[in-house]
């Protein structure tokens, strides 16, 4: 059954049962040190605008303003390592014998979270680092701009575990003239580096969460490391893109979220797919009973 949980993720992972969940994706918070928000724009009619619209017409872009507090949440932690610890070892408890963790970071904290993850799922059980990179955004200036992130995939035995590559989406030849006509039109699988573009501030995905991972890196995962029918997990679910990627492909879903903002996002965006209560019968009261009159003595002496 697909559930959407709000509240602190440890207390509810300490409650599922052992090697119960098949596959784990967990996007964590990346410890920048900056509140993390996803500015909203709107567009109003003007001919001397910043771009073009429907019929050629010209509109200008402005930011809504919306209070810091009340959207996005706080990135910082002052001890991070400490934070996930017990959280990783509740993931690796509840991992079921054939199940994978995909744990994804960005490159300033991934150094450390491997040496965590490898202590805790043990160095043979790491498969993968694969990394996503994009091109968008701004260039730094003084150093090569960071345009891309790090997903680590552990898995709960080392030789044990879902892999289905037939069920992968093909992406293509980089030189499909080297390969021929027929493996061209066919594409490939994917290598350990995934090119993909982030969700667009302005595109029908987007959902207004900050740090929101675009549907497409979800769906890989969850096509090839598990089998229709079977339970994803993420408990730092944010906008909900694990649960829309599971549900899509004929999987179940827990997310799980200790933000008010972030419940909300994953309740509208995945309400066709959640479990509506059953409304309670009315109660019934029982039929009162009919109440003869006595009946009436006669008067008659008896003879």
């Amino acid at each position: 059954m697909n559930r959407i949980v709000h509240g602190d993720n440890l207390e509810t992972l300490l409650k599922l049962e052992s090697a119960s969940i098949p596959l784990i994706y967990i996007d964590p918070p990346f410890n920048t040190g900056r509140h993390q928000s996803r500015p909203q724009m709107k567009t109003i009619r003007d001919d001397a605008g910043d771009r073009t619209g429907f019929g050629g017409k010209r509109y200008r872009t402005e930011l809504v303003e919306r209070a810091v507090a009340a959207s996005g949440y706080g990135d910082h932690f002052a001890d991070y390592l400490g934070f996930l610890r017990p959280r990783m070892v509740e993931a690796h408890r509840i991992l079921s014998p054939t199940g994978s963790l995909f744990f994804h970071i960005d490159p300033r904290e991934v150094h450390y979270c491997k040496v965590l993850l490898d202590e805790i799922f043990g160095r043979q059980c790491f498969q993968n680092e694969i990394i996503w990179a994009y091109d968008y955004g701004a260039r730094a200036t003084k150093r090569w701009p960071a345009k891309h992130d790090n997903i680590l995939w552990y898995t709960r035995d080392p030789e044990r575990y879902t892999f289905n590559l037939d069920q992968s989406d093909r992406i293509p030849y980089m030189a499909p003239k080297l390969v021929g006509a027929a493996k061209a039109a066919r594409g490939k699988t994917p290598t350990d580096v995934w090119w993909h573009t982030i969700v667009s501030p302005t595109g029908k995905e987007k959902t207004g969460y900050a740090t929101q991972k675009p549907l497409g890196i979800l769906e890989r995962i969850v096509r090839v490391h598990s089998n229709p029918g079977e339970m994803v997990l993420d408990f730092f679910a944010g906008s909900g893109t694990t649960g829309a990627a599971a549900a899509q492909n004929g999987r179940e879903f827990l997310l799980v979220d200790e933000s008010a903002e972030a419940v909300a996002v994953m309740q509208q965006r995945l309400e066709k797919y959640l479990e509506k209560p059953k409304p309670r019968p009315a109660r019934r009261r029982p039929a009162a009973k009919a109440v003869r009159p006595p009946a009436k003595k006669s008067r008659m002496k008896p003879k």
